[in-house]
C-alpha cells in the first residue's frame, strides 16, 4: 500500500496522476500546508524538507517500509516498482535528462513566477520579470524539443509527460494575465491537452476535493508557507 501525502498543488498532482494511471492502491493523506501541517514532527520524519508530496510504501524492497520524497524521486520510484511509464531502456538517459530539466528548471522557475506575481509584496518588478521570463524560456526549450513529437521521450507516454503536466496545468498563473497562456508554445499546448484528456486526469483531480483545506491567505498562512521569510520565534 502507498500512503500518499499531498496538498492540491502541482507537484503532488503529478503523483496522484501516476497512481491513477498505474492503478496502484493508495491512501491519500491530506497535509494542509496553509495550516503548517508540513512542519509537524510526524511529517518531518517522512520528509525532512517539510514539503509535499511524499509517500510511504508499506511494501518496499524486501518487504521494508520505505519513505520517498520529492516528486521526481517518487515518480521514478513508483515507475520502477511497477515497471510502467518508463519508456524503453534505450531512452533512459533521455528520460532522466528531461525529468531533471523539469525538476531543476521548469518546475522551480514556474513556482517562483507564481510566487512573485501572486504572493510577494509589490515593487519587486525585477524578480517578477526574472522568474516569469525564465519560466517562459523553459517553456520554449520544451516546445522546440516537441516539434514533430507526440511525447517528450520516445514514442510513448512516460513519467516525463506526467511531470511536465503538473506545472503546465498552472500556466495561467505562471503567465498571469495571458488569455491563452500556452498559445505561444503550440507543441507544449498540444502535449498538455494530450495528457489532460486522459481518463486518469479527472480521477487525479478529484483527489482531496472533499477535504476542507484552508483557502485564506492570512499572516499565519504566510508563516506556514514561507517560514524562511520570517525571523525565528524568540
Amino acid at each position: 500500500m502507498i500512503r500518499f501525502y499531498f496538498h492540491p498543488t502541482p507537484n503532488p498532482a503529478k503523483i496522484a496522476l501516476f497512481l491513477e494511471e498505474a492503478g496502484m492502491p493508495y491512501e491519500a493523506i491530506p497535509v494542509d500546508t496553509s495550516k503548517g501541517e508540513q512542519h509537524a514532527p510526524s511529517f518531518r520524519a517522512i520528509n525532512p524538507n517539510g514539503k509535499v508530496p511524499a509517500i510511504v510504501d508499506t511494501d518496499g524492497p524486501g518487504g521494508r517500509e520505505m519513505r520517498v520524497f520529492d516528486s521526481t524521486a517518487i515518480l521514478l520510484y513508483l515507475a520502477e516498482k511497477t515497471g510502467t511509464l518508463l519508456g524503453v531502456p534505450e531512452d533512459r538517459p533521455e528520460l532522466l535528462s528531461w525529468l531533471l530539466f523539469i525538476a531543476s528548471g521548469l518546475g522551480p522557475f514556474s513556482g517562483q513566477a507564481v510566487h512573485f506575481q501572486f504572493a510577494a509584496p509589490e515593487g519587486l518588478e525585477y524578480a517578477v520579470n526574472r522568474y516569469r521570463r525564465e519560466a517562459e524560456r523553459h517553456y520554449q526549450v520544451l516546445n522546440d524539443h516537441l516539434e514533430g513529437r507526440t511525447y517528450i521521450v520516445g514514442e510513448t507516454y512516460t513519467i516525463a509527460d506526467i511531470s511536465a503536466w503538473g506545472w503546465l496545468d498552472r500556466a495561467s498563473r505562471v503567465r498571469k494575465g495571458a488569455e491563452d497562456p500556452l498559445a505561444p508554445f503550440p507543441n507544449l499546448k498540444r502535449l498538455f491537452e494530450t495528457v489532460d484528456a486522459r481518463p486518469a486526469v479527472s480521477r487525479a483531480r478529484a483527489v482531496g476535493k472533499d477535504h476542507p483545506f484552508k483557502r485564506t491567505t492570512d499572516e499565519d498562512t504566510k508563516r506556514a508557507l514561507f517560514p524562511s521569510n520570517f525571523p525565528p520565534a524568540a
